[in-house]
């Protein structure tokens, strides 16, 4: 997973600096692994009971030497989804927007090529959208909920989707992580839940917690 740790630390290194922004188009695949890849699914796929939705979230990222902070605004309705990333003290990063076939990054010139747009709305749709929708365009593994001590877990695991055996799912560990912890006596909401995605090959913890 270096290329997830490199976008991360390139979001980082952004953190102090500010600059000219650039407007580019980016690719709507992603390689995950060596044999595995996801696509962006349309953004339709997670709206199935409301039409709009609106999340201001900050994200810890974590790798094996550096922690940062980093404040995200996210709008999605049936027709975009725009993710808005910005430093701690309101210095604007990126603007990202989807509309289910062109990815647009409008960013800072510091990220230059290296920063991966798709990476990162790649990783909020594996955290908010349907195991449904995600597996529809994950090639190579399978998303899946598992048991674990939160009040949701749900990982990717290196598997054959037509060969999935649901009584066997604790046999392997996930490829990337999800766990999930909503507000007391309440049904959990994904939207306003505290959520840790970690990818343990990459020694890399993203945690987004809703403002």
């Amino acid at each position: 997973m270096p290329l997830l740790s490199r976008l991360f630390s390139i979001i980082a290194l952004t953190l102090l600096l500010s600059a000219c922004s650039q407007t580019l188009e980016r690719k709507t695949c992603v390689a995950l692994a060596s044999d595995v890849s996801y696509c962006l699914a349309p953004v339709v796929d997670s709206l199935p009971q409301q039409q709009t939705v609106s999340a201001t979230q900050k994200a810890t990222i974590r790798t094996q030497t550096q922690q940062h902070e980093l404040l995200t605004q996210l709008e999605l309705t049936q027709q975009n989804l725009t993710l808005v990333g910005l430093a701690p003290l309101g210095q604007a990063l990126f603007t990202l927007t989807f509309d289910g076939e062109t990815l647009i990054s409008e960013q800072s010139s510091f990220m230059g090529e290296q920063f991966k747009a798709e990476y990162l709305l790649a990783i909020m749709q594996l955290i908010y959208w349907s195991d449904a929708s995600v597996n529809h365009h994950l090639q190579g593994a399978v998303m899946r909920s598992y048991q674990c001590d939160a009040d949701l877990c749900r990982g990717v695991f290196a598997d054959n989707k037509n060969n999935i055996d649901s009584q066997n799912s604790n046999k392997h560990q996930p490829m990337i992580a999800i766990r999930y912890r909503g507000s007391d006596n309440s049904q959990l909401d994904r939207w306003q839940a505290d959520v840790e995605l970690s990818i343990q090959a990459a020694k890399f913890t993203l945690n987004i917690s809703p403002i």
